[in-house]
């Protein structure tokens, strides 16, 4: 029997002033994603996944401790605790990208993974933390993730997901094949200029490489006062042989929803035969310093 799930991406401009009240921030961005949320379960949205941070600016445009008082745990956060009475509302799927603190002091960049019935499944922390120039000074934010490259048995799929900067790096990528990902989601914010170039080319490379399918997702606009370039949304599904199956547009909010037919993992994986033919014992250099 086919195995077709509906899969959808929100992509979304910071619906608040930065330099509002911290609160006040992510009251006023989960409020304009939680009507995005609607829409997606009035569509029969299966598994839904939102940007990187979604409930806050990307504040890594600038390096001040304002900005820790976003944290969150996890699970037992509100917006996490929230999400999963969403997610059991409208049997929903829902992968939840915010600042998670673990201890005082000790904060990651995470996502939650929580399944149709409401229940939390895990989280995925983001494992590579970019500290360039211009205004993505993560470092100041996040320590590294420590979780590995998990993937999560939902109710529709076996899920992973890679966060933003991890994109660039193909090793994680294979582990989440390897680890049994049929969907690999990846929150990011990331703008022209530095990326775009790549927003089309790495990721169906991701998919064709491991036979999977990706789901990209990208904020839109320009949050002040920094400016650190354009959120150039184009979120985007790619199905395992890297093909763009359905895309949102560059300068606006979206829901982007696509029919992911799963069984299309096998036929690739059956025609391309990269895990049967990788050569683990010649990779020892890989992970040499």
């Amino acid at each position: 029997m086919p195995r077709t799930v509906k899969c959808g991406l929100i992509q979304a401009a910071n619906a608040a002033p930065t330099d509002a009240p911290i609160e006040e921030i992510k009251r006023l961005n989960i409020e304009k994603h939680l009507k995005l949320i609607e829409e997606a379960g009035a569509q029969g949205v299966q598994i839904l996944c939102m940007q990187e941070v979604f409930n806050t600016p990307y504040f890594c445009a600038e390096q001040q401790t304002r900005w820790y008082e976003a944290v969150e745990r996890i699970p037992d956060g509100p917006t996490v605790r929230l999400m999963q009475d969403v997610a059991k509302q409208h049997g929903m799927v829902i992968v939840v990208p915010i600042y998670e603190e673990e201890i005082v002091g000790v904060y990651y960049n995470t996502a939650a993974v929580i399944d149709a019935d409401g229940k939390y499944l895990g989280k995925y922390r983001k494992n590579h933390i970019p500290h360039v120039n211009p205004g993505f000074w993560e470092k100041f934010y996040f320590r590294p993730g420590n979780l590995g490259y998990p993937c999560f048995d939902t109710a529709y799929a076996r899920v992973g997901v890679y966060i933003c900067y991890d994109r660039h790096f193909p090793e994680g990528a294979r582990a989440l094949g390897l680890n049994g990902a049929e969907i690999v989601f990846n929150p990011s914010a990331t703008v022209a200029g530095l990326s775009e170039y790549l927003w089309r080319l790495e990721q169906p490379a991701h998919a064709v490489a491991n036979g999977y399918f990706v789901g990209a997702i990208n904020r839109v606009g320009h949050e002040q006062p920094w400016d650190i370039g354009e959120f150039y949304g184009q979120s985007y599904f790619c199905d395992p042989r890297g093909q763009i199956v359905a895309e949102a547009p560059r300068d606006r909010d979206a829901l982007v929803v696509a029919d992911l037919d799963l069984d299309k993992i096998r036929e690739v994986r059956n025609t391309w035969q990269f895990y049967r033919d990788r050569r683990p014992d010649t990779y020892q250099s890989l992970v040499a310093d």
